[in-house]
């Protein structure tokens, strides 16, 4: 049957009846902060590029931690600025580091919150690369061992989930192992299973202050184009052990995450709204060129209704003040 008896006009014309035949669903509890650490005491310093976001010392990131707790957000994820890079990245393995102690700190101080370490090496190398050099190359297996230690050293601290981030080959593999050796089987790991080479994350490199010296990711990180080949990717790492999965950028690469939904049904799948896709949309607010809450919303439910279980997004204080306001106004 078709019009005029099909009208799916019907179910559109009230609010409540919009709300109860809602297909997709977003709730604060879908969504994990990123917090960016230094050294320091009462460090709060503004990025530019990412309006609200800041690089904290350790005491003040165990305040916006109570604070993020506070607004009903269940988790944050953690990146580290250290005091000093070097070929190798030894501070990301380094038990005095700054991301052992923010979460030890956290953990003590906001104790139901969920704590995700970033498992990487390129905001602690000199040269910005994910790894370990060999001339101007990055060693894929030497690099390897080097994530295994930085993800037991986050273990230790009491890291909920480490999340490696580096797109080395193998090293899923390599971080179970060395997590069960050390008595962390039951640690969860979140792979950046397919993480791509992508521009969104010009933002995130002045953040962390991890812009490569030389050369670019391509020859790691995923070809833009590729979609078959990130289920290949996320089929690899889940036979390596990852218990989680990511889909990064999440915004222009709504469709891989809808076919890792698909071709993957009982995987939890995490998608990251990165820092590029949210300073577009921070500078078109700014400008009034766009309505940034209800464009905040409707991004982040178009993640979910790709298939995403979680997103780890900038917007999350943002969405779950908004989100908390709709339902105020609805009660």
């Amino acid at each position: 049957m078709g019009f005029p008896t099909q009208r799916l006009r019907r179910l559109r014309g009230n609010a409540i009846l919009r709300d109860l035949v809602r297909e997709t669903h977003l709730e604060v509890g879908d969504l994990v902060y990123p917090m960016f650490v230094v050294h320091g005491r009462n460090v709060a310093r503004p990025i530019g590029s990412m309006p609200g976001v800041c690089q904290l010392s350790v005491d003040r990131a165990v305040a916006e931690a109570r604070e993020v707790r506070g607004l009903g957000i269940p988790g944050i994820v953690l990146f580290g600025i250290p005091a000093r890079k070097d070929p190798v990245g030894s501070e990301a393995y380094d038990p005095s580091g700054v991301i052992p102690e923010a979460v030890r700190a956290i953990r003590e101080a906001v104790p139901d919150l969920l704590v995700l370490t970033d498992v990487c090496l390129c905001e602690y190398t000199d040269h910005g690369h994910c790894g370990v050099l060999r001339g101007e190359e990055v060693d894929n297996d030497r690099t390897l061992d080097l994530l295994a230690r930085a993800a037991v050293c986050h273990a230790k601290a009491g890291a909920h989930v480490v999340a490696p981030s580096d797109m080395m080959d193998g090293r899923v593999r390599a971080i179970r192992q060395a997590l069960d050796r050390e008595g962390f089987e039951t640690t969860p790991i979140l792979s950046y299973a397919a993480k791509y080479a992508s521009g969104f994350y010009g933002p995130f490199r002045e953040a962390a202050g991890s812009t490569p010296q030389f050369g670019d990711r391509r020859g790691y990180q995923m070809d833009p184009a590729n979609g078959d080949e990130a289920l290949r990717e996320i089929a690899l790492d889940l036979e390596e052990g990852a218990d989680i999965i990511m889909v990064k950028p999440a915004l222009a690469y709504l469709d891989v995450i809808r076919r890792a939904r698909e071709r993957f049904p009982g995987v939890p799948i995490a998608a990251y709204n990165v820092s590029g896709e949210y300073a577009m949309l921070k500078a078109a607010e700014e400008r009034g060129w766009l309505d940034g809450p209800r464009v905040t919303i409707e991004i982040l439910t178009a993640i979910r209704r790709a298939g995403a279980d979680f997103i780890l997004t900038y917007s999350a204080k943002d969405a779950a003040r908004i989100l908390k306001d709709r339902g105020a106004r609805s009660s």
